[in-house]
């Protein structure tokens, strides 16, 4: 586990933890108001009937020091006995609002089971009655036990049985003796710990809440940091070189940890495809440049060799150097366009005198093989125009004309239409040349490619196609080829025109 793990584990853990406290505070509060308003009643139930039934008999049997050992005795329930001055017999403080409903319920003229004035053996008068209590209300099972005991307890000091039976309860000796200990708790009359239940109560709900945060937070932390953590062993390994794919397959997660992994995919493939073509351009210049030089070396050795040959060895040294110079020159061309390099698509051109400039030098080089350059054209798109640079545009299409004009057989035409498509100017050109297999219509614009049935029948170095789409890609244009029916291929070209203010 990183450091990244604990950070989130920590912070969730904290958000979980103080989540936990706040709410359980806010309840804890809650029920802490209501058990204090619940403390202000009288109790009512079954139970404290029993007990101020069992203090009545008491007081009435034995007095005032009667009553005050028989309150002592009892631990559950807390009967109160208030004499007329509002003095509570065990010198315990009365809540105001709970002696007025006290006195309001013995106002109410019938008899009360729950709240009695009873006059003592000894002629003082109390008042008795029964708070609600929690602690009573979670063992009233072991209600009736307490009074039973208090009462039992308290005989032999002198209430007798005569004093149970004024009461009203048979003598509690024999239900003692029958139960014994067992049936009072196991503990001499005392429930089996009430206290230690609340504690479990308090405590597992409060641990079962921090097992859960500390799961859930373990749980999201993982969740979080695993992505994370295989990003990073991806870079690593792109580091050193290693550019394949990790994320591919982690689409089910379908968050935005995911997509940065399958970016990150994206991002490296597009460097792998960069190495690659880097890898296969060095190779194929190193493939043209060596054909050059290794005539250029022949050329040099038969000069020395035979010197009345010499100026054919020239020739061909100084063809073989123009070779070498045209291949770096659009080597260099095709570089910067890759790169992006060299001055904004600011400038107007005209498409129609681009277009006639070309054809003027296209028809110069293909008299020598009684190849027809046609050019046809609409009337209404002469003045269109379209924003970029004229030397680029005018390079583009002059590498598609002269490739048209090369593969085209002697005596044959290549047609150029100049046409337009809703915003688009659409310059095509067609030739009756051998073509191309409909596999490799997508690979002639890749920069050394040659067909296999024109690499040895044509001069060049398979640059000039490629350089077009980085030209007509840049004007934010489209190129494509497509073959003809009859034979011969179709180079089309699409520009975004701009018409002349």
């Amino acid at each position: 586990m990183g450091r990244l793990f604990w950070k989130f584990f920590l912070c969730i853990m904290l958000a979980q933890v103080t989540a936990t406290i706040g709410i359980g505070g806010t309840f804890w509060l809650k029920n802490r108001a209501a058990q204090q308003e619940r403390a202000l009643d009288i109790d009512t139930s079954p139970p404290a009937q029993m007990a101020i039934e069992a203090a009545s008999a008491t007081l009435e049997a034995g007095g005032s020091k009667a009553l005050q050992q028989f309150l002592g005795k009892m631990e559950r329930m807390r009967v109160f006995a208030v004499d007329a001055k509002g003095q509570e017999l065990m010198g315990r403080k009365v809540h105001p609002a709970i002696l007025g409903k006290a006195r309001a319920l013995l106002a109410q003229g019938s008899p009360h089971a729950v709240v009695r004035e009873v006059i003592g053996s000894d002629g003082v008068r109390y008042l008795l009655f029964l708070p609600s209590s929690v602690r009573f209300r979670t063992a009233e099972a072991g209600a009736a036990r307490d009074t039973l005991n208090a009462v039992t307890l308290s005989g032999p000091r002198g209430m007798g049985g005569p004093r149970s039976e004024a009461s009203g309860m048979p003598p509690p000796h024999a239900d003692y003796q029958r139960g014994g200990p067992r049936e009072m708790g196991g503990m001499g009359g005392m429930p089996p710990g009430p206290r230690m239940d609340n504690t479990y109560r308090t405590f597992i709900p409060l641990a079962a809440a921090i097992a859960a945060s500390l799961l859930f937070s373990f749980l999201l932390a993982w969740y979080f940091a695993r992505p994370i953590r295989d990003l990073r062993q991806a870079f690593e390994a792109a580091s050193h070189g290693d550019l394949a794919p990790r994320f591919h397959a982690s689409g089910k997660r379908g968050d935005e940890l995911t997509d940065l992994g399958r970016d990150f995919d994206r991002m490296t493939g597009r460097l792998r495809n960069l190495m690659e073509s880097q890898t296969r351009l060095l190779h194929d210049v190193s493939h043209e440049l060596r054909s050059p030089l290794a005539r250029l070396q022949a050329a040099i050795g038969l000069a020395h060799q035979q010197p009345d040959k010499m100026d054919a060895s020239m020739q061909r040294i100084e063809r073989e150097s123009e070779r070498m110079d045209k291949l770096i020159g659009e080597l260099l061309t095709l570089s910067r366009l890759e790169a992006g390099a060299g001055s904004p698509l600011s400038e107007d051109v005209g498409i129609a005198d681009l277009l006639h400039d070309i054809m003027e030098d296209a028809r110069y080089e293909a008299k020598a093989r009684q190849v027809e350059i046609a050019l046809a054209g609409d009337a209404a798109i002469a003045d269109a125009a379209v924003t970029g640079r004229p030397e680029l545009l005018a390079r583009a299409v002059e590498n598609v004309v002269r490739n048209a004009v090369k593969h085209s057989p002697d005596g044959g035409t290549v047609e150029v239409n100049l046409s337009r498509q809703h915003d688009w100017l659409r310059i095509a050109v067609l030739d009756r040349g051998p073509g191309v297999a409909g596999a490799d219509l997508a690979s002639i614009f890749q920069p050394f490619f040659r067909a296999s049935n024109t690499q040895h029948s044509t001069d060049g170095h398979g640059l000039g196609l490629a350089i077009a789409q980085h030209v007509i890609s840049a004007h934010g244009g489209r190129i494509g080829a497509s073959l003809r029916s009859g034979g011969g291929l179709c180079v089309e070209m699409l520009l975004p025109t701009k018409t002349p203010g």
